[in-house]
């Protein structure tokens, strides 16, 4: 999910430090000792006291020095909320990064839980200090992307939280008999793990006043805390590609929105458009229990991408599989092993490429637009071997994103939504 804030008036946003409190301002001093690596109003680097945040990269797309802002320059700001941190990219009208960086989320706790509110809110802050101060006052619009499903119920009188955030993967089957019977058959709301699921779940297990509680989605919450208006969203959403990380994630650019929670197919509208797709359970993860990242490097430099591998696997971490094939009950299928680990990767990889071409194939037959070229991002982008075997199996151009950040992304959404302004 993503929302985003326009500002016409530049000097509005950012001519000043922000305060942890939506909406308000308050003076540079507030951050003298939070221990960040900030420029002062002479543009000298000086060092504040405390934890340093993880490093941040300066430039543009190809590394290069510090890119130098023009006058009168607007730049955009794009945030990714991720599962674990927080990323931040920061680009000019052209797409150049003139700043970018991450924070991990801090683990406070409440009643031996994590408080996740809290922590996004200190790392939101957290990322705008890290931001250097002379592009700061340079922002024109923000864009923030969260976890998609991740639901927050906060007063609409004061925008606190009323209940603890119900995450992404977070499941409520108890809601199911509800939502169903409201619901139009194979909708994605028909899922534990949707936002309406989540909601009834509340609705019907707490006794706490009902009257001023307003649903929000994580981004829609974090945006609240710069803007202080409840109930403004987005429809857009974070843009991202196939993704060969920990899993297998695919989002294809249709015309025509589909949803089919039989297989874990959603639609997200981008524009006139709609990005569908779903999540398998196979992935990169499954390698990192076989192989270390050093044998993966080794044994795919002996690896033919021309040679199609006899070997049938379906990898899975655990039992369970949701999309392409919807089977809870799938146990993972890794034999026959045979005894050259150049072999066995080899048929890894490839069942994998075949599973995607199989999630691109029941995305066609549920309607949605063929596609004709593949972008990856993940650390699966990196594997030339494996982009091979991929563009063998799948009979199409596969290459690696140039941007494979959700952050810049987002960035771009910002851009967007000041030309349309």
């Amino acid at each position: 999910m993503l929302a985003s804030v326009y500002n016409p008036a530049i000097s509005f946003l950012f001519p000043w430090s922000l305060s942890p409190k939506h909406g308000l301002f308050s003076s540079w001093k507030q951050f003298s000792g939070t221990g960040l690596f900030l420029y002062d109003n002479a543009n000298k680097l000086t060092k504040r006291r405390g934890p340093r945040p993880i490093p941040m990269a300066f430039g543009s797309n190809t590394d290069e020095a510090e890119v130098g802002v023009l006058l009168g320059e607007r730049l955009y700001l794009g945030m990714d909320f991720g599962t674990s941190g927080a990323r931040f990219a920061l680009i000019d009208k052209r797409g150049t990064i003139h700043a970018e960086g991450k924070r991990e989320y801090p683990h406070f706790m409440s009643e031996e839980k994590v408080d996740w509110a809290r922590s996004w809110k200190a790392t939101l802050f957290s990322l705008l200090e890290d931001i250097p101060s002379h592009l700061r006052k340079l922002v024109a619009s923000i864009s923030i992307d969260g976890t998609s499903a991740t639901t927050l119920i906060v007063d609409s009188n004061t925008g606190e939280p009323l209940w603890r955030p119900l995450l992404y993967n977070e499941s409520c089957p108890d809601a199911l008999p509800t939502v169903k019977s409201i619901a139009p058959p194979n909708h994605t709301v028909c899922s534990g793990s949707s936002t309406l699921c989540k909601l009834v779940s509340w609705w019907e297990n707490d006794d706490s006043n009902k009257k001023s509680a307003l649903l929000l989605h994580q981004a829609d919450w974090l945006l609240w805390l710069l803007h202080g208006k409840l109930g403004v969203s987005d429809y857009n959403n974070a843009l991202k590609v196939t993704s060969l990380g920990s899993t297998l994630a695919i989002k294809l650019l249709s015309t025509t929105r589909i949803e089919d929670a039989r297989f874990g197919v959603y639609s997200h509208r981008l524009d006139d458009k709609w990005l569908v797709g779903g999540a398998s359970n196979t992935g990169g993860a499954v390698l990192r229990q076989i192989f270390t990242d050093e044998q993966l490097v080794k044994l795919s430099e002996q690896i033919n991408p021309m040679e199609a591998s006899l070997l049938d696997y379906y990898p899975l971490q655990t039992i369970g599989e949701r999309f392409p094939v919807a089977d809870p009950n799938m146990a993972p299928r890794l034999d026959p092993r045979p005894e050259s680990e150049v072999k066995f990767l080899h048929g890894i990889l490839e069942s994998i490429a075949r599973i995607e071409a199989k999630a691109y194939s029941l995305l066609k037959d549920l309607g949605a637009t063929q596609v004709d070229e593949v972008f990856t991002a993940g650390g699966g982008a990196k594997n030339e071997k494996w982009t091979k075997i991929r563009e063998r199996v799948l009979g199409l151009p596969v290459s690696r994103a140039t941007q494979t950040e959700a952050a810049y992304g987002a960035a771009l959404l910002a851009l967007r939504g000041t030309d349309e302004k």
